[in-house]
């Protein structure tokens, strides 16, 4: 699919000019349009981005910055030390840049939502280059295959790292609390540990698969 077209430009000034595109998208009707895409996302030298659902109402949407507040976000950072890795070392993004809502409530994001945002978290991908991306939950999983197909399920590749896209993808469940009916948490701490597992194996490079 056809990306904004930055990739000629350095990185620091190709980013500033995506976080200005992204905050003139008003293309989803039912958003709270927060745009989540700043500095504070990450650095663009990140060799992890994870990738999340959607800016929660109680979390990104009201502080501007992914997997905070919430409960998500606290488990987020539980699970983030499980694999050895520190916020300020990876890039965090969603694969909504707005906070979908329904009757004043989180909703999950619907696929022509993630169609029309997968333009901009192809250029996020683009922009920082990645040799690993870790995918939480379903539609991040989902946002990838409409940017590149892949023939992956997250009930049976969780954990698994696998190649997509020239590079090393981790398919993950979200660490939100309603996911642990089928990923309970203790299993969630494993998955992270086997990411930690995975960077410590040098040399890590996107060509090892």
């Amino acid at each position: 699919m056809a990306a904004p077209t930055l990739v000629h430009a350095p990185p620091a000034a190709g980013y500033r000019r995506l976080v200005a595109d992204v905050r003139s998208c008003f293309a989803c009707a039912e958003m709270n349009h927060v745009h989540v895409l700043a500095g504070s996302n990450g650095p663009l030298d990140a060799r992890v981005m994870f990738i999340g659902e959607a800016p929660g109402r109680l979390g990104a949407a009201r502080t501007g910055v992914p997997f905070t507040s919430d409960q998500s976000g606290q488990r987020f950072q539980r699970l983030l030390a499980a694999a050895g890795l520190r916020r300020e070392d990876v890039f965090l993004t969603n694969a909504l840049l707005c906070n979908p809502l329904r009757d004043g409530a989180n909703r999950p994001p619907r696929r022509r939502e993630l169609a029309a945002c997968a333009r901009w978290l192809d250029a996020q991908l683009r922009l920082v280059d990645p040799p690993l991306v870790v995918t939480l939950g379903t539609a991040a999983l989902e946002a990838l295959r409409i940017i590149e197909r892949h023939p992956y399920a997250l009930s049976r590749d969780a954990g698994r790292a696998l190649a997509w896209r020239g590079r090393t993808l981790v398919p993950l469940y979200h660490p939100s609390p309603r996911t642990a009916g089928r990923r309970p948490f203790s299993r969630q701490l494993e998955d992270f540990r086997g990411l930690r597992g995975l960077l410590d194996d040098p040399p890590f490079d996107r060509l090892t698969l």
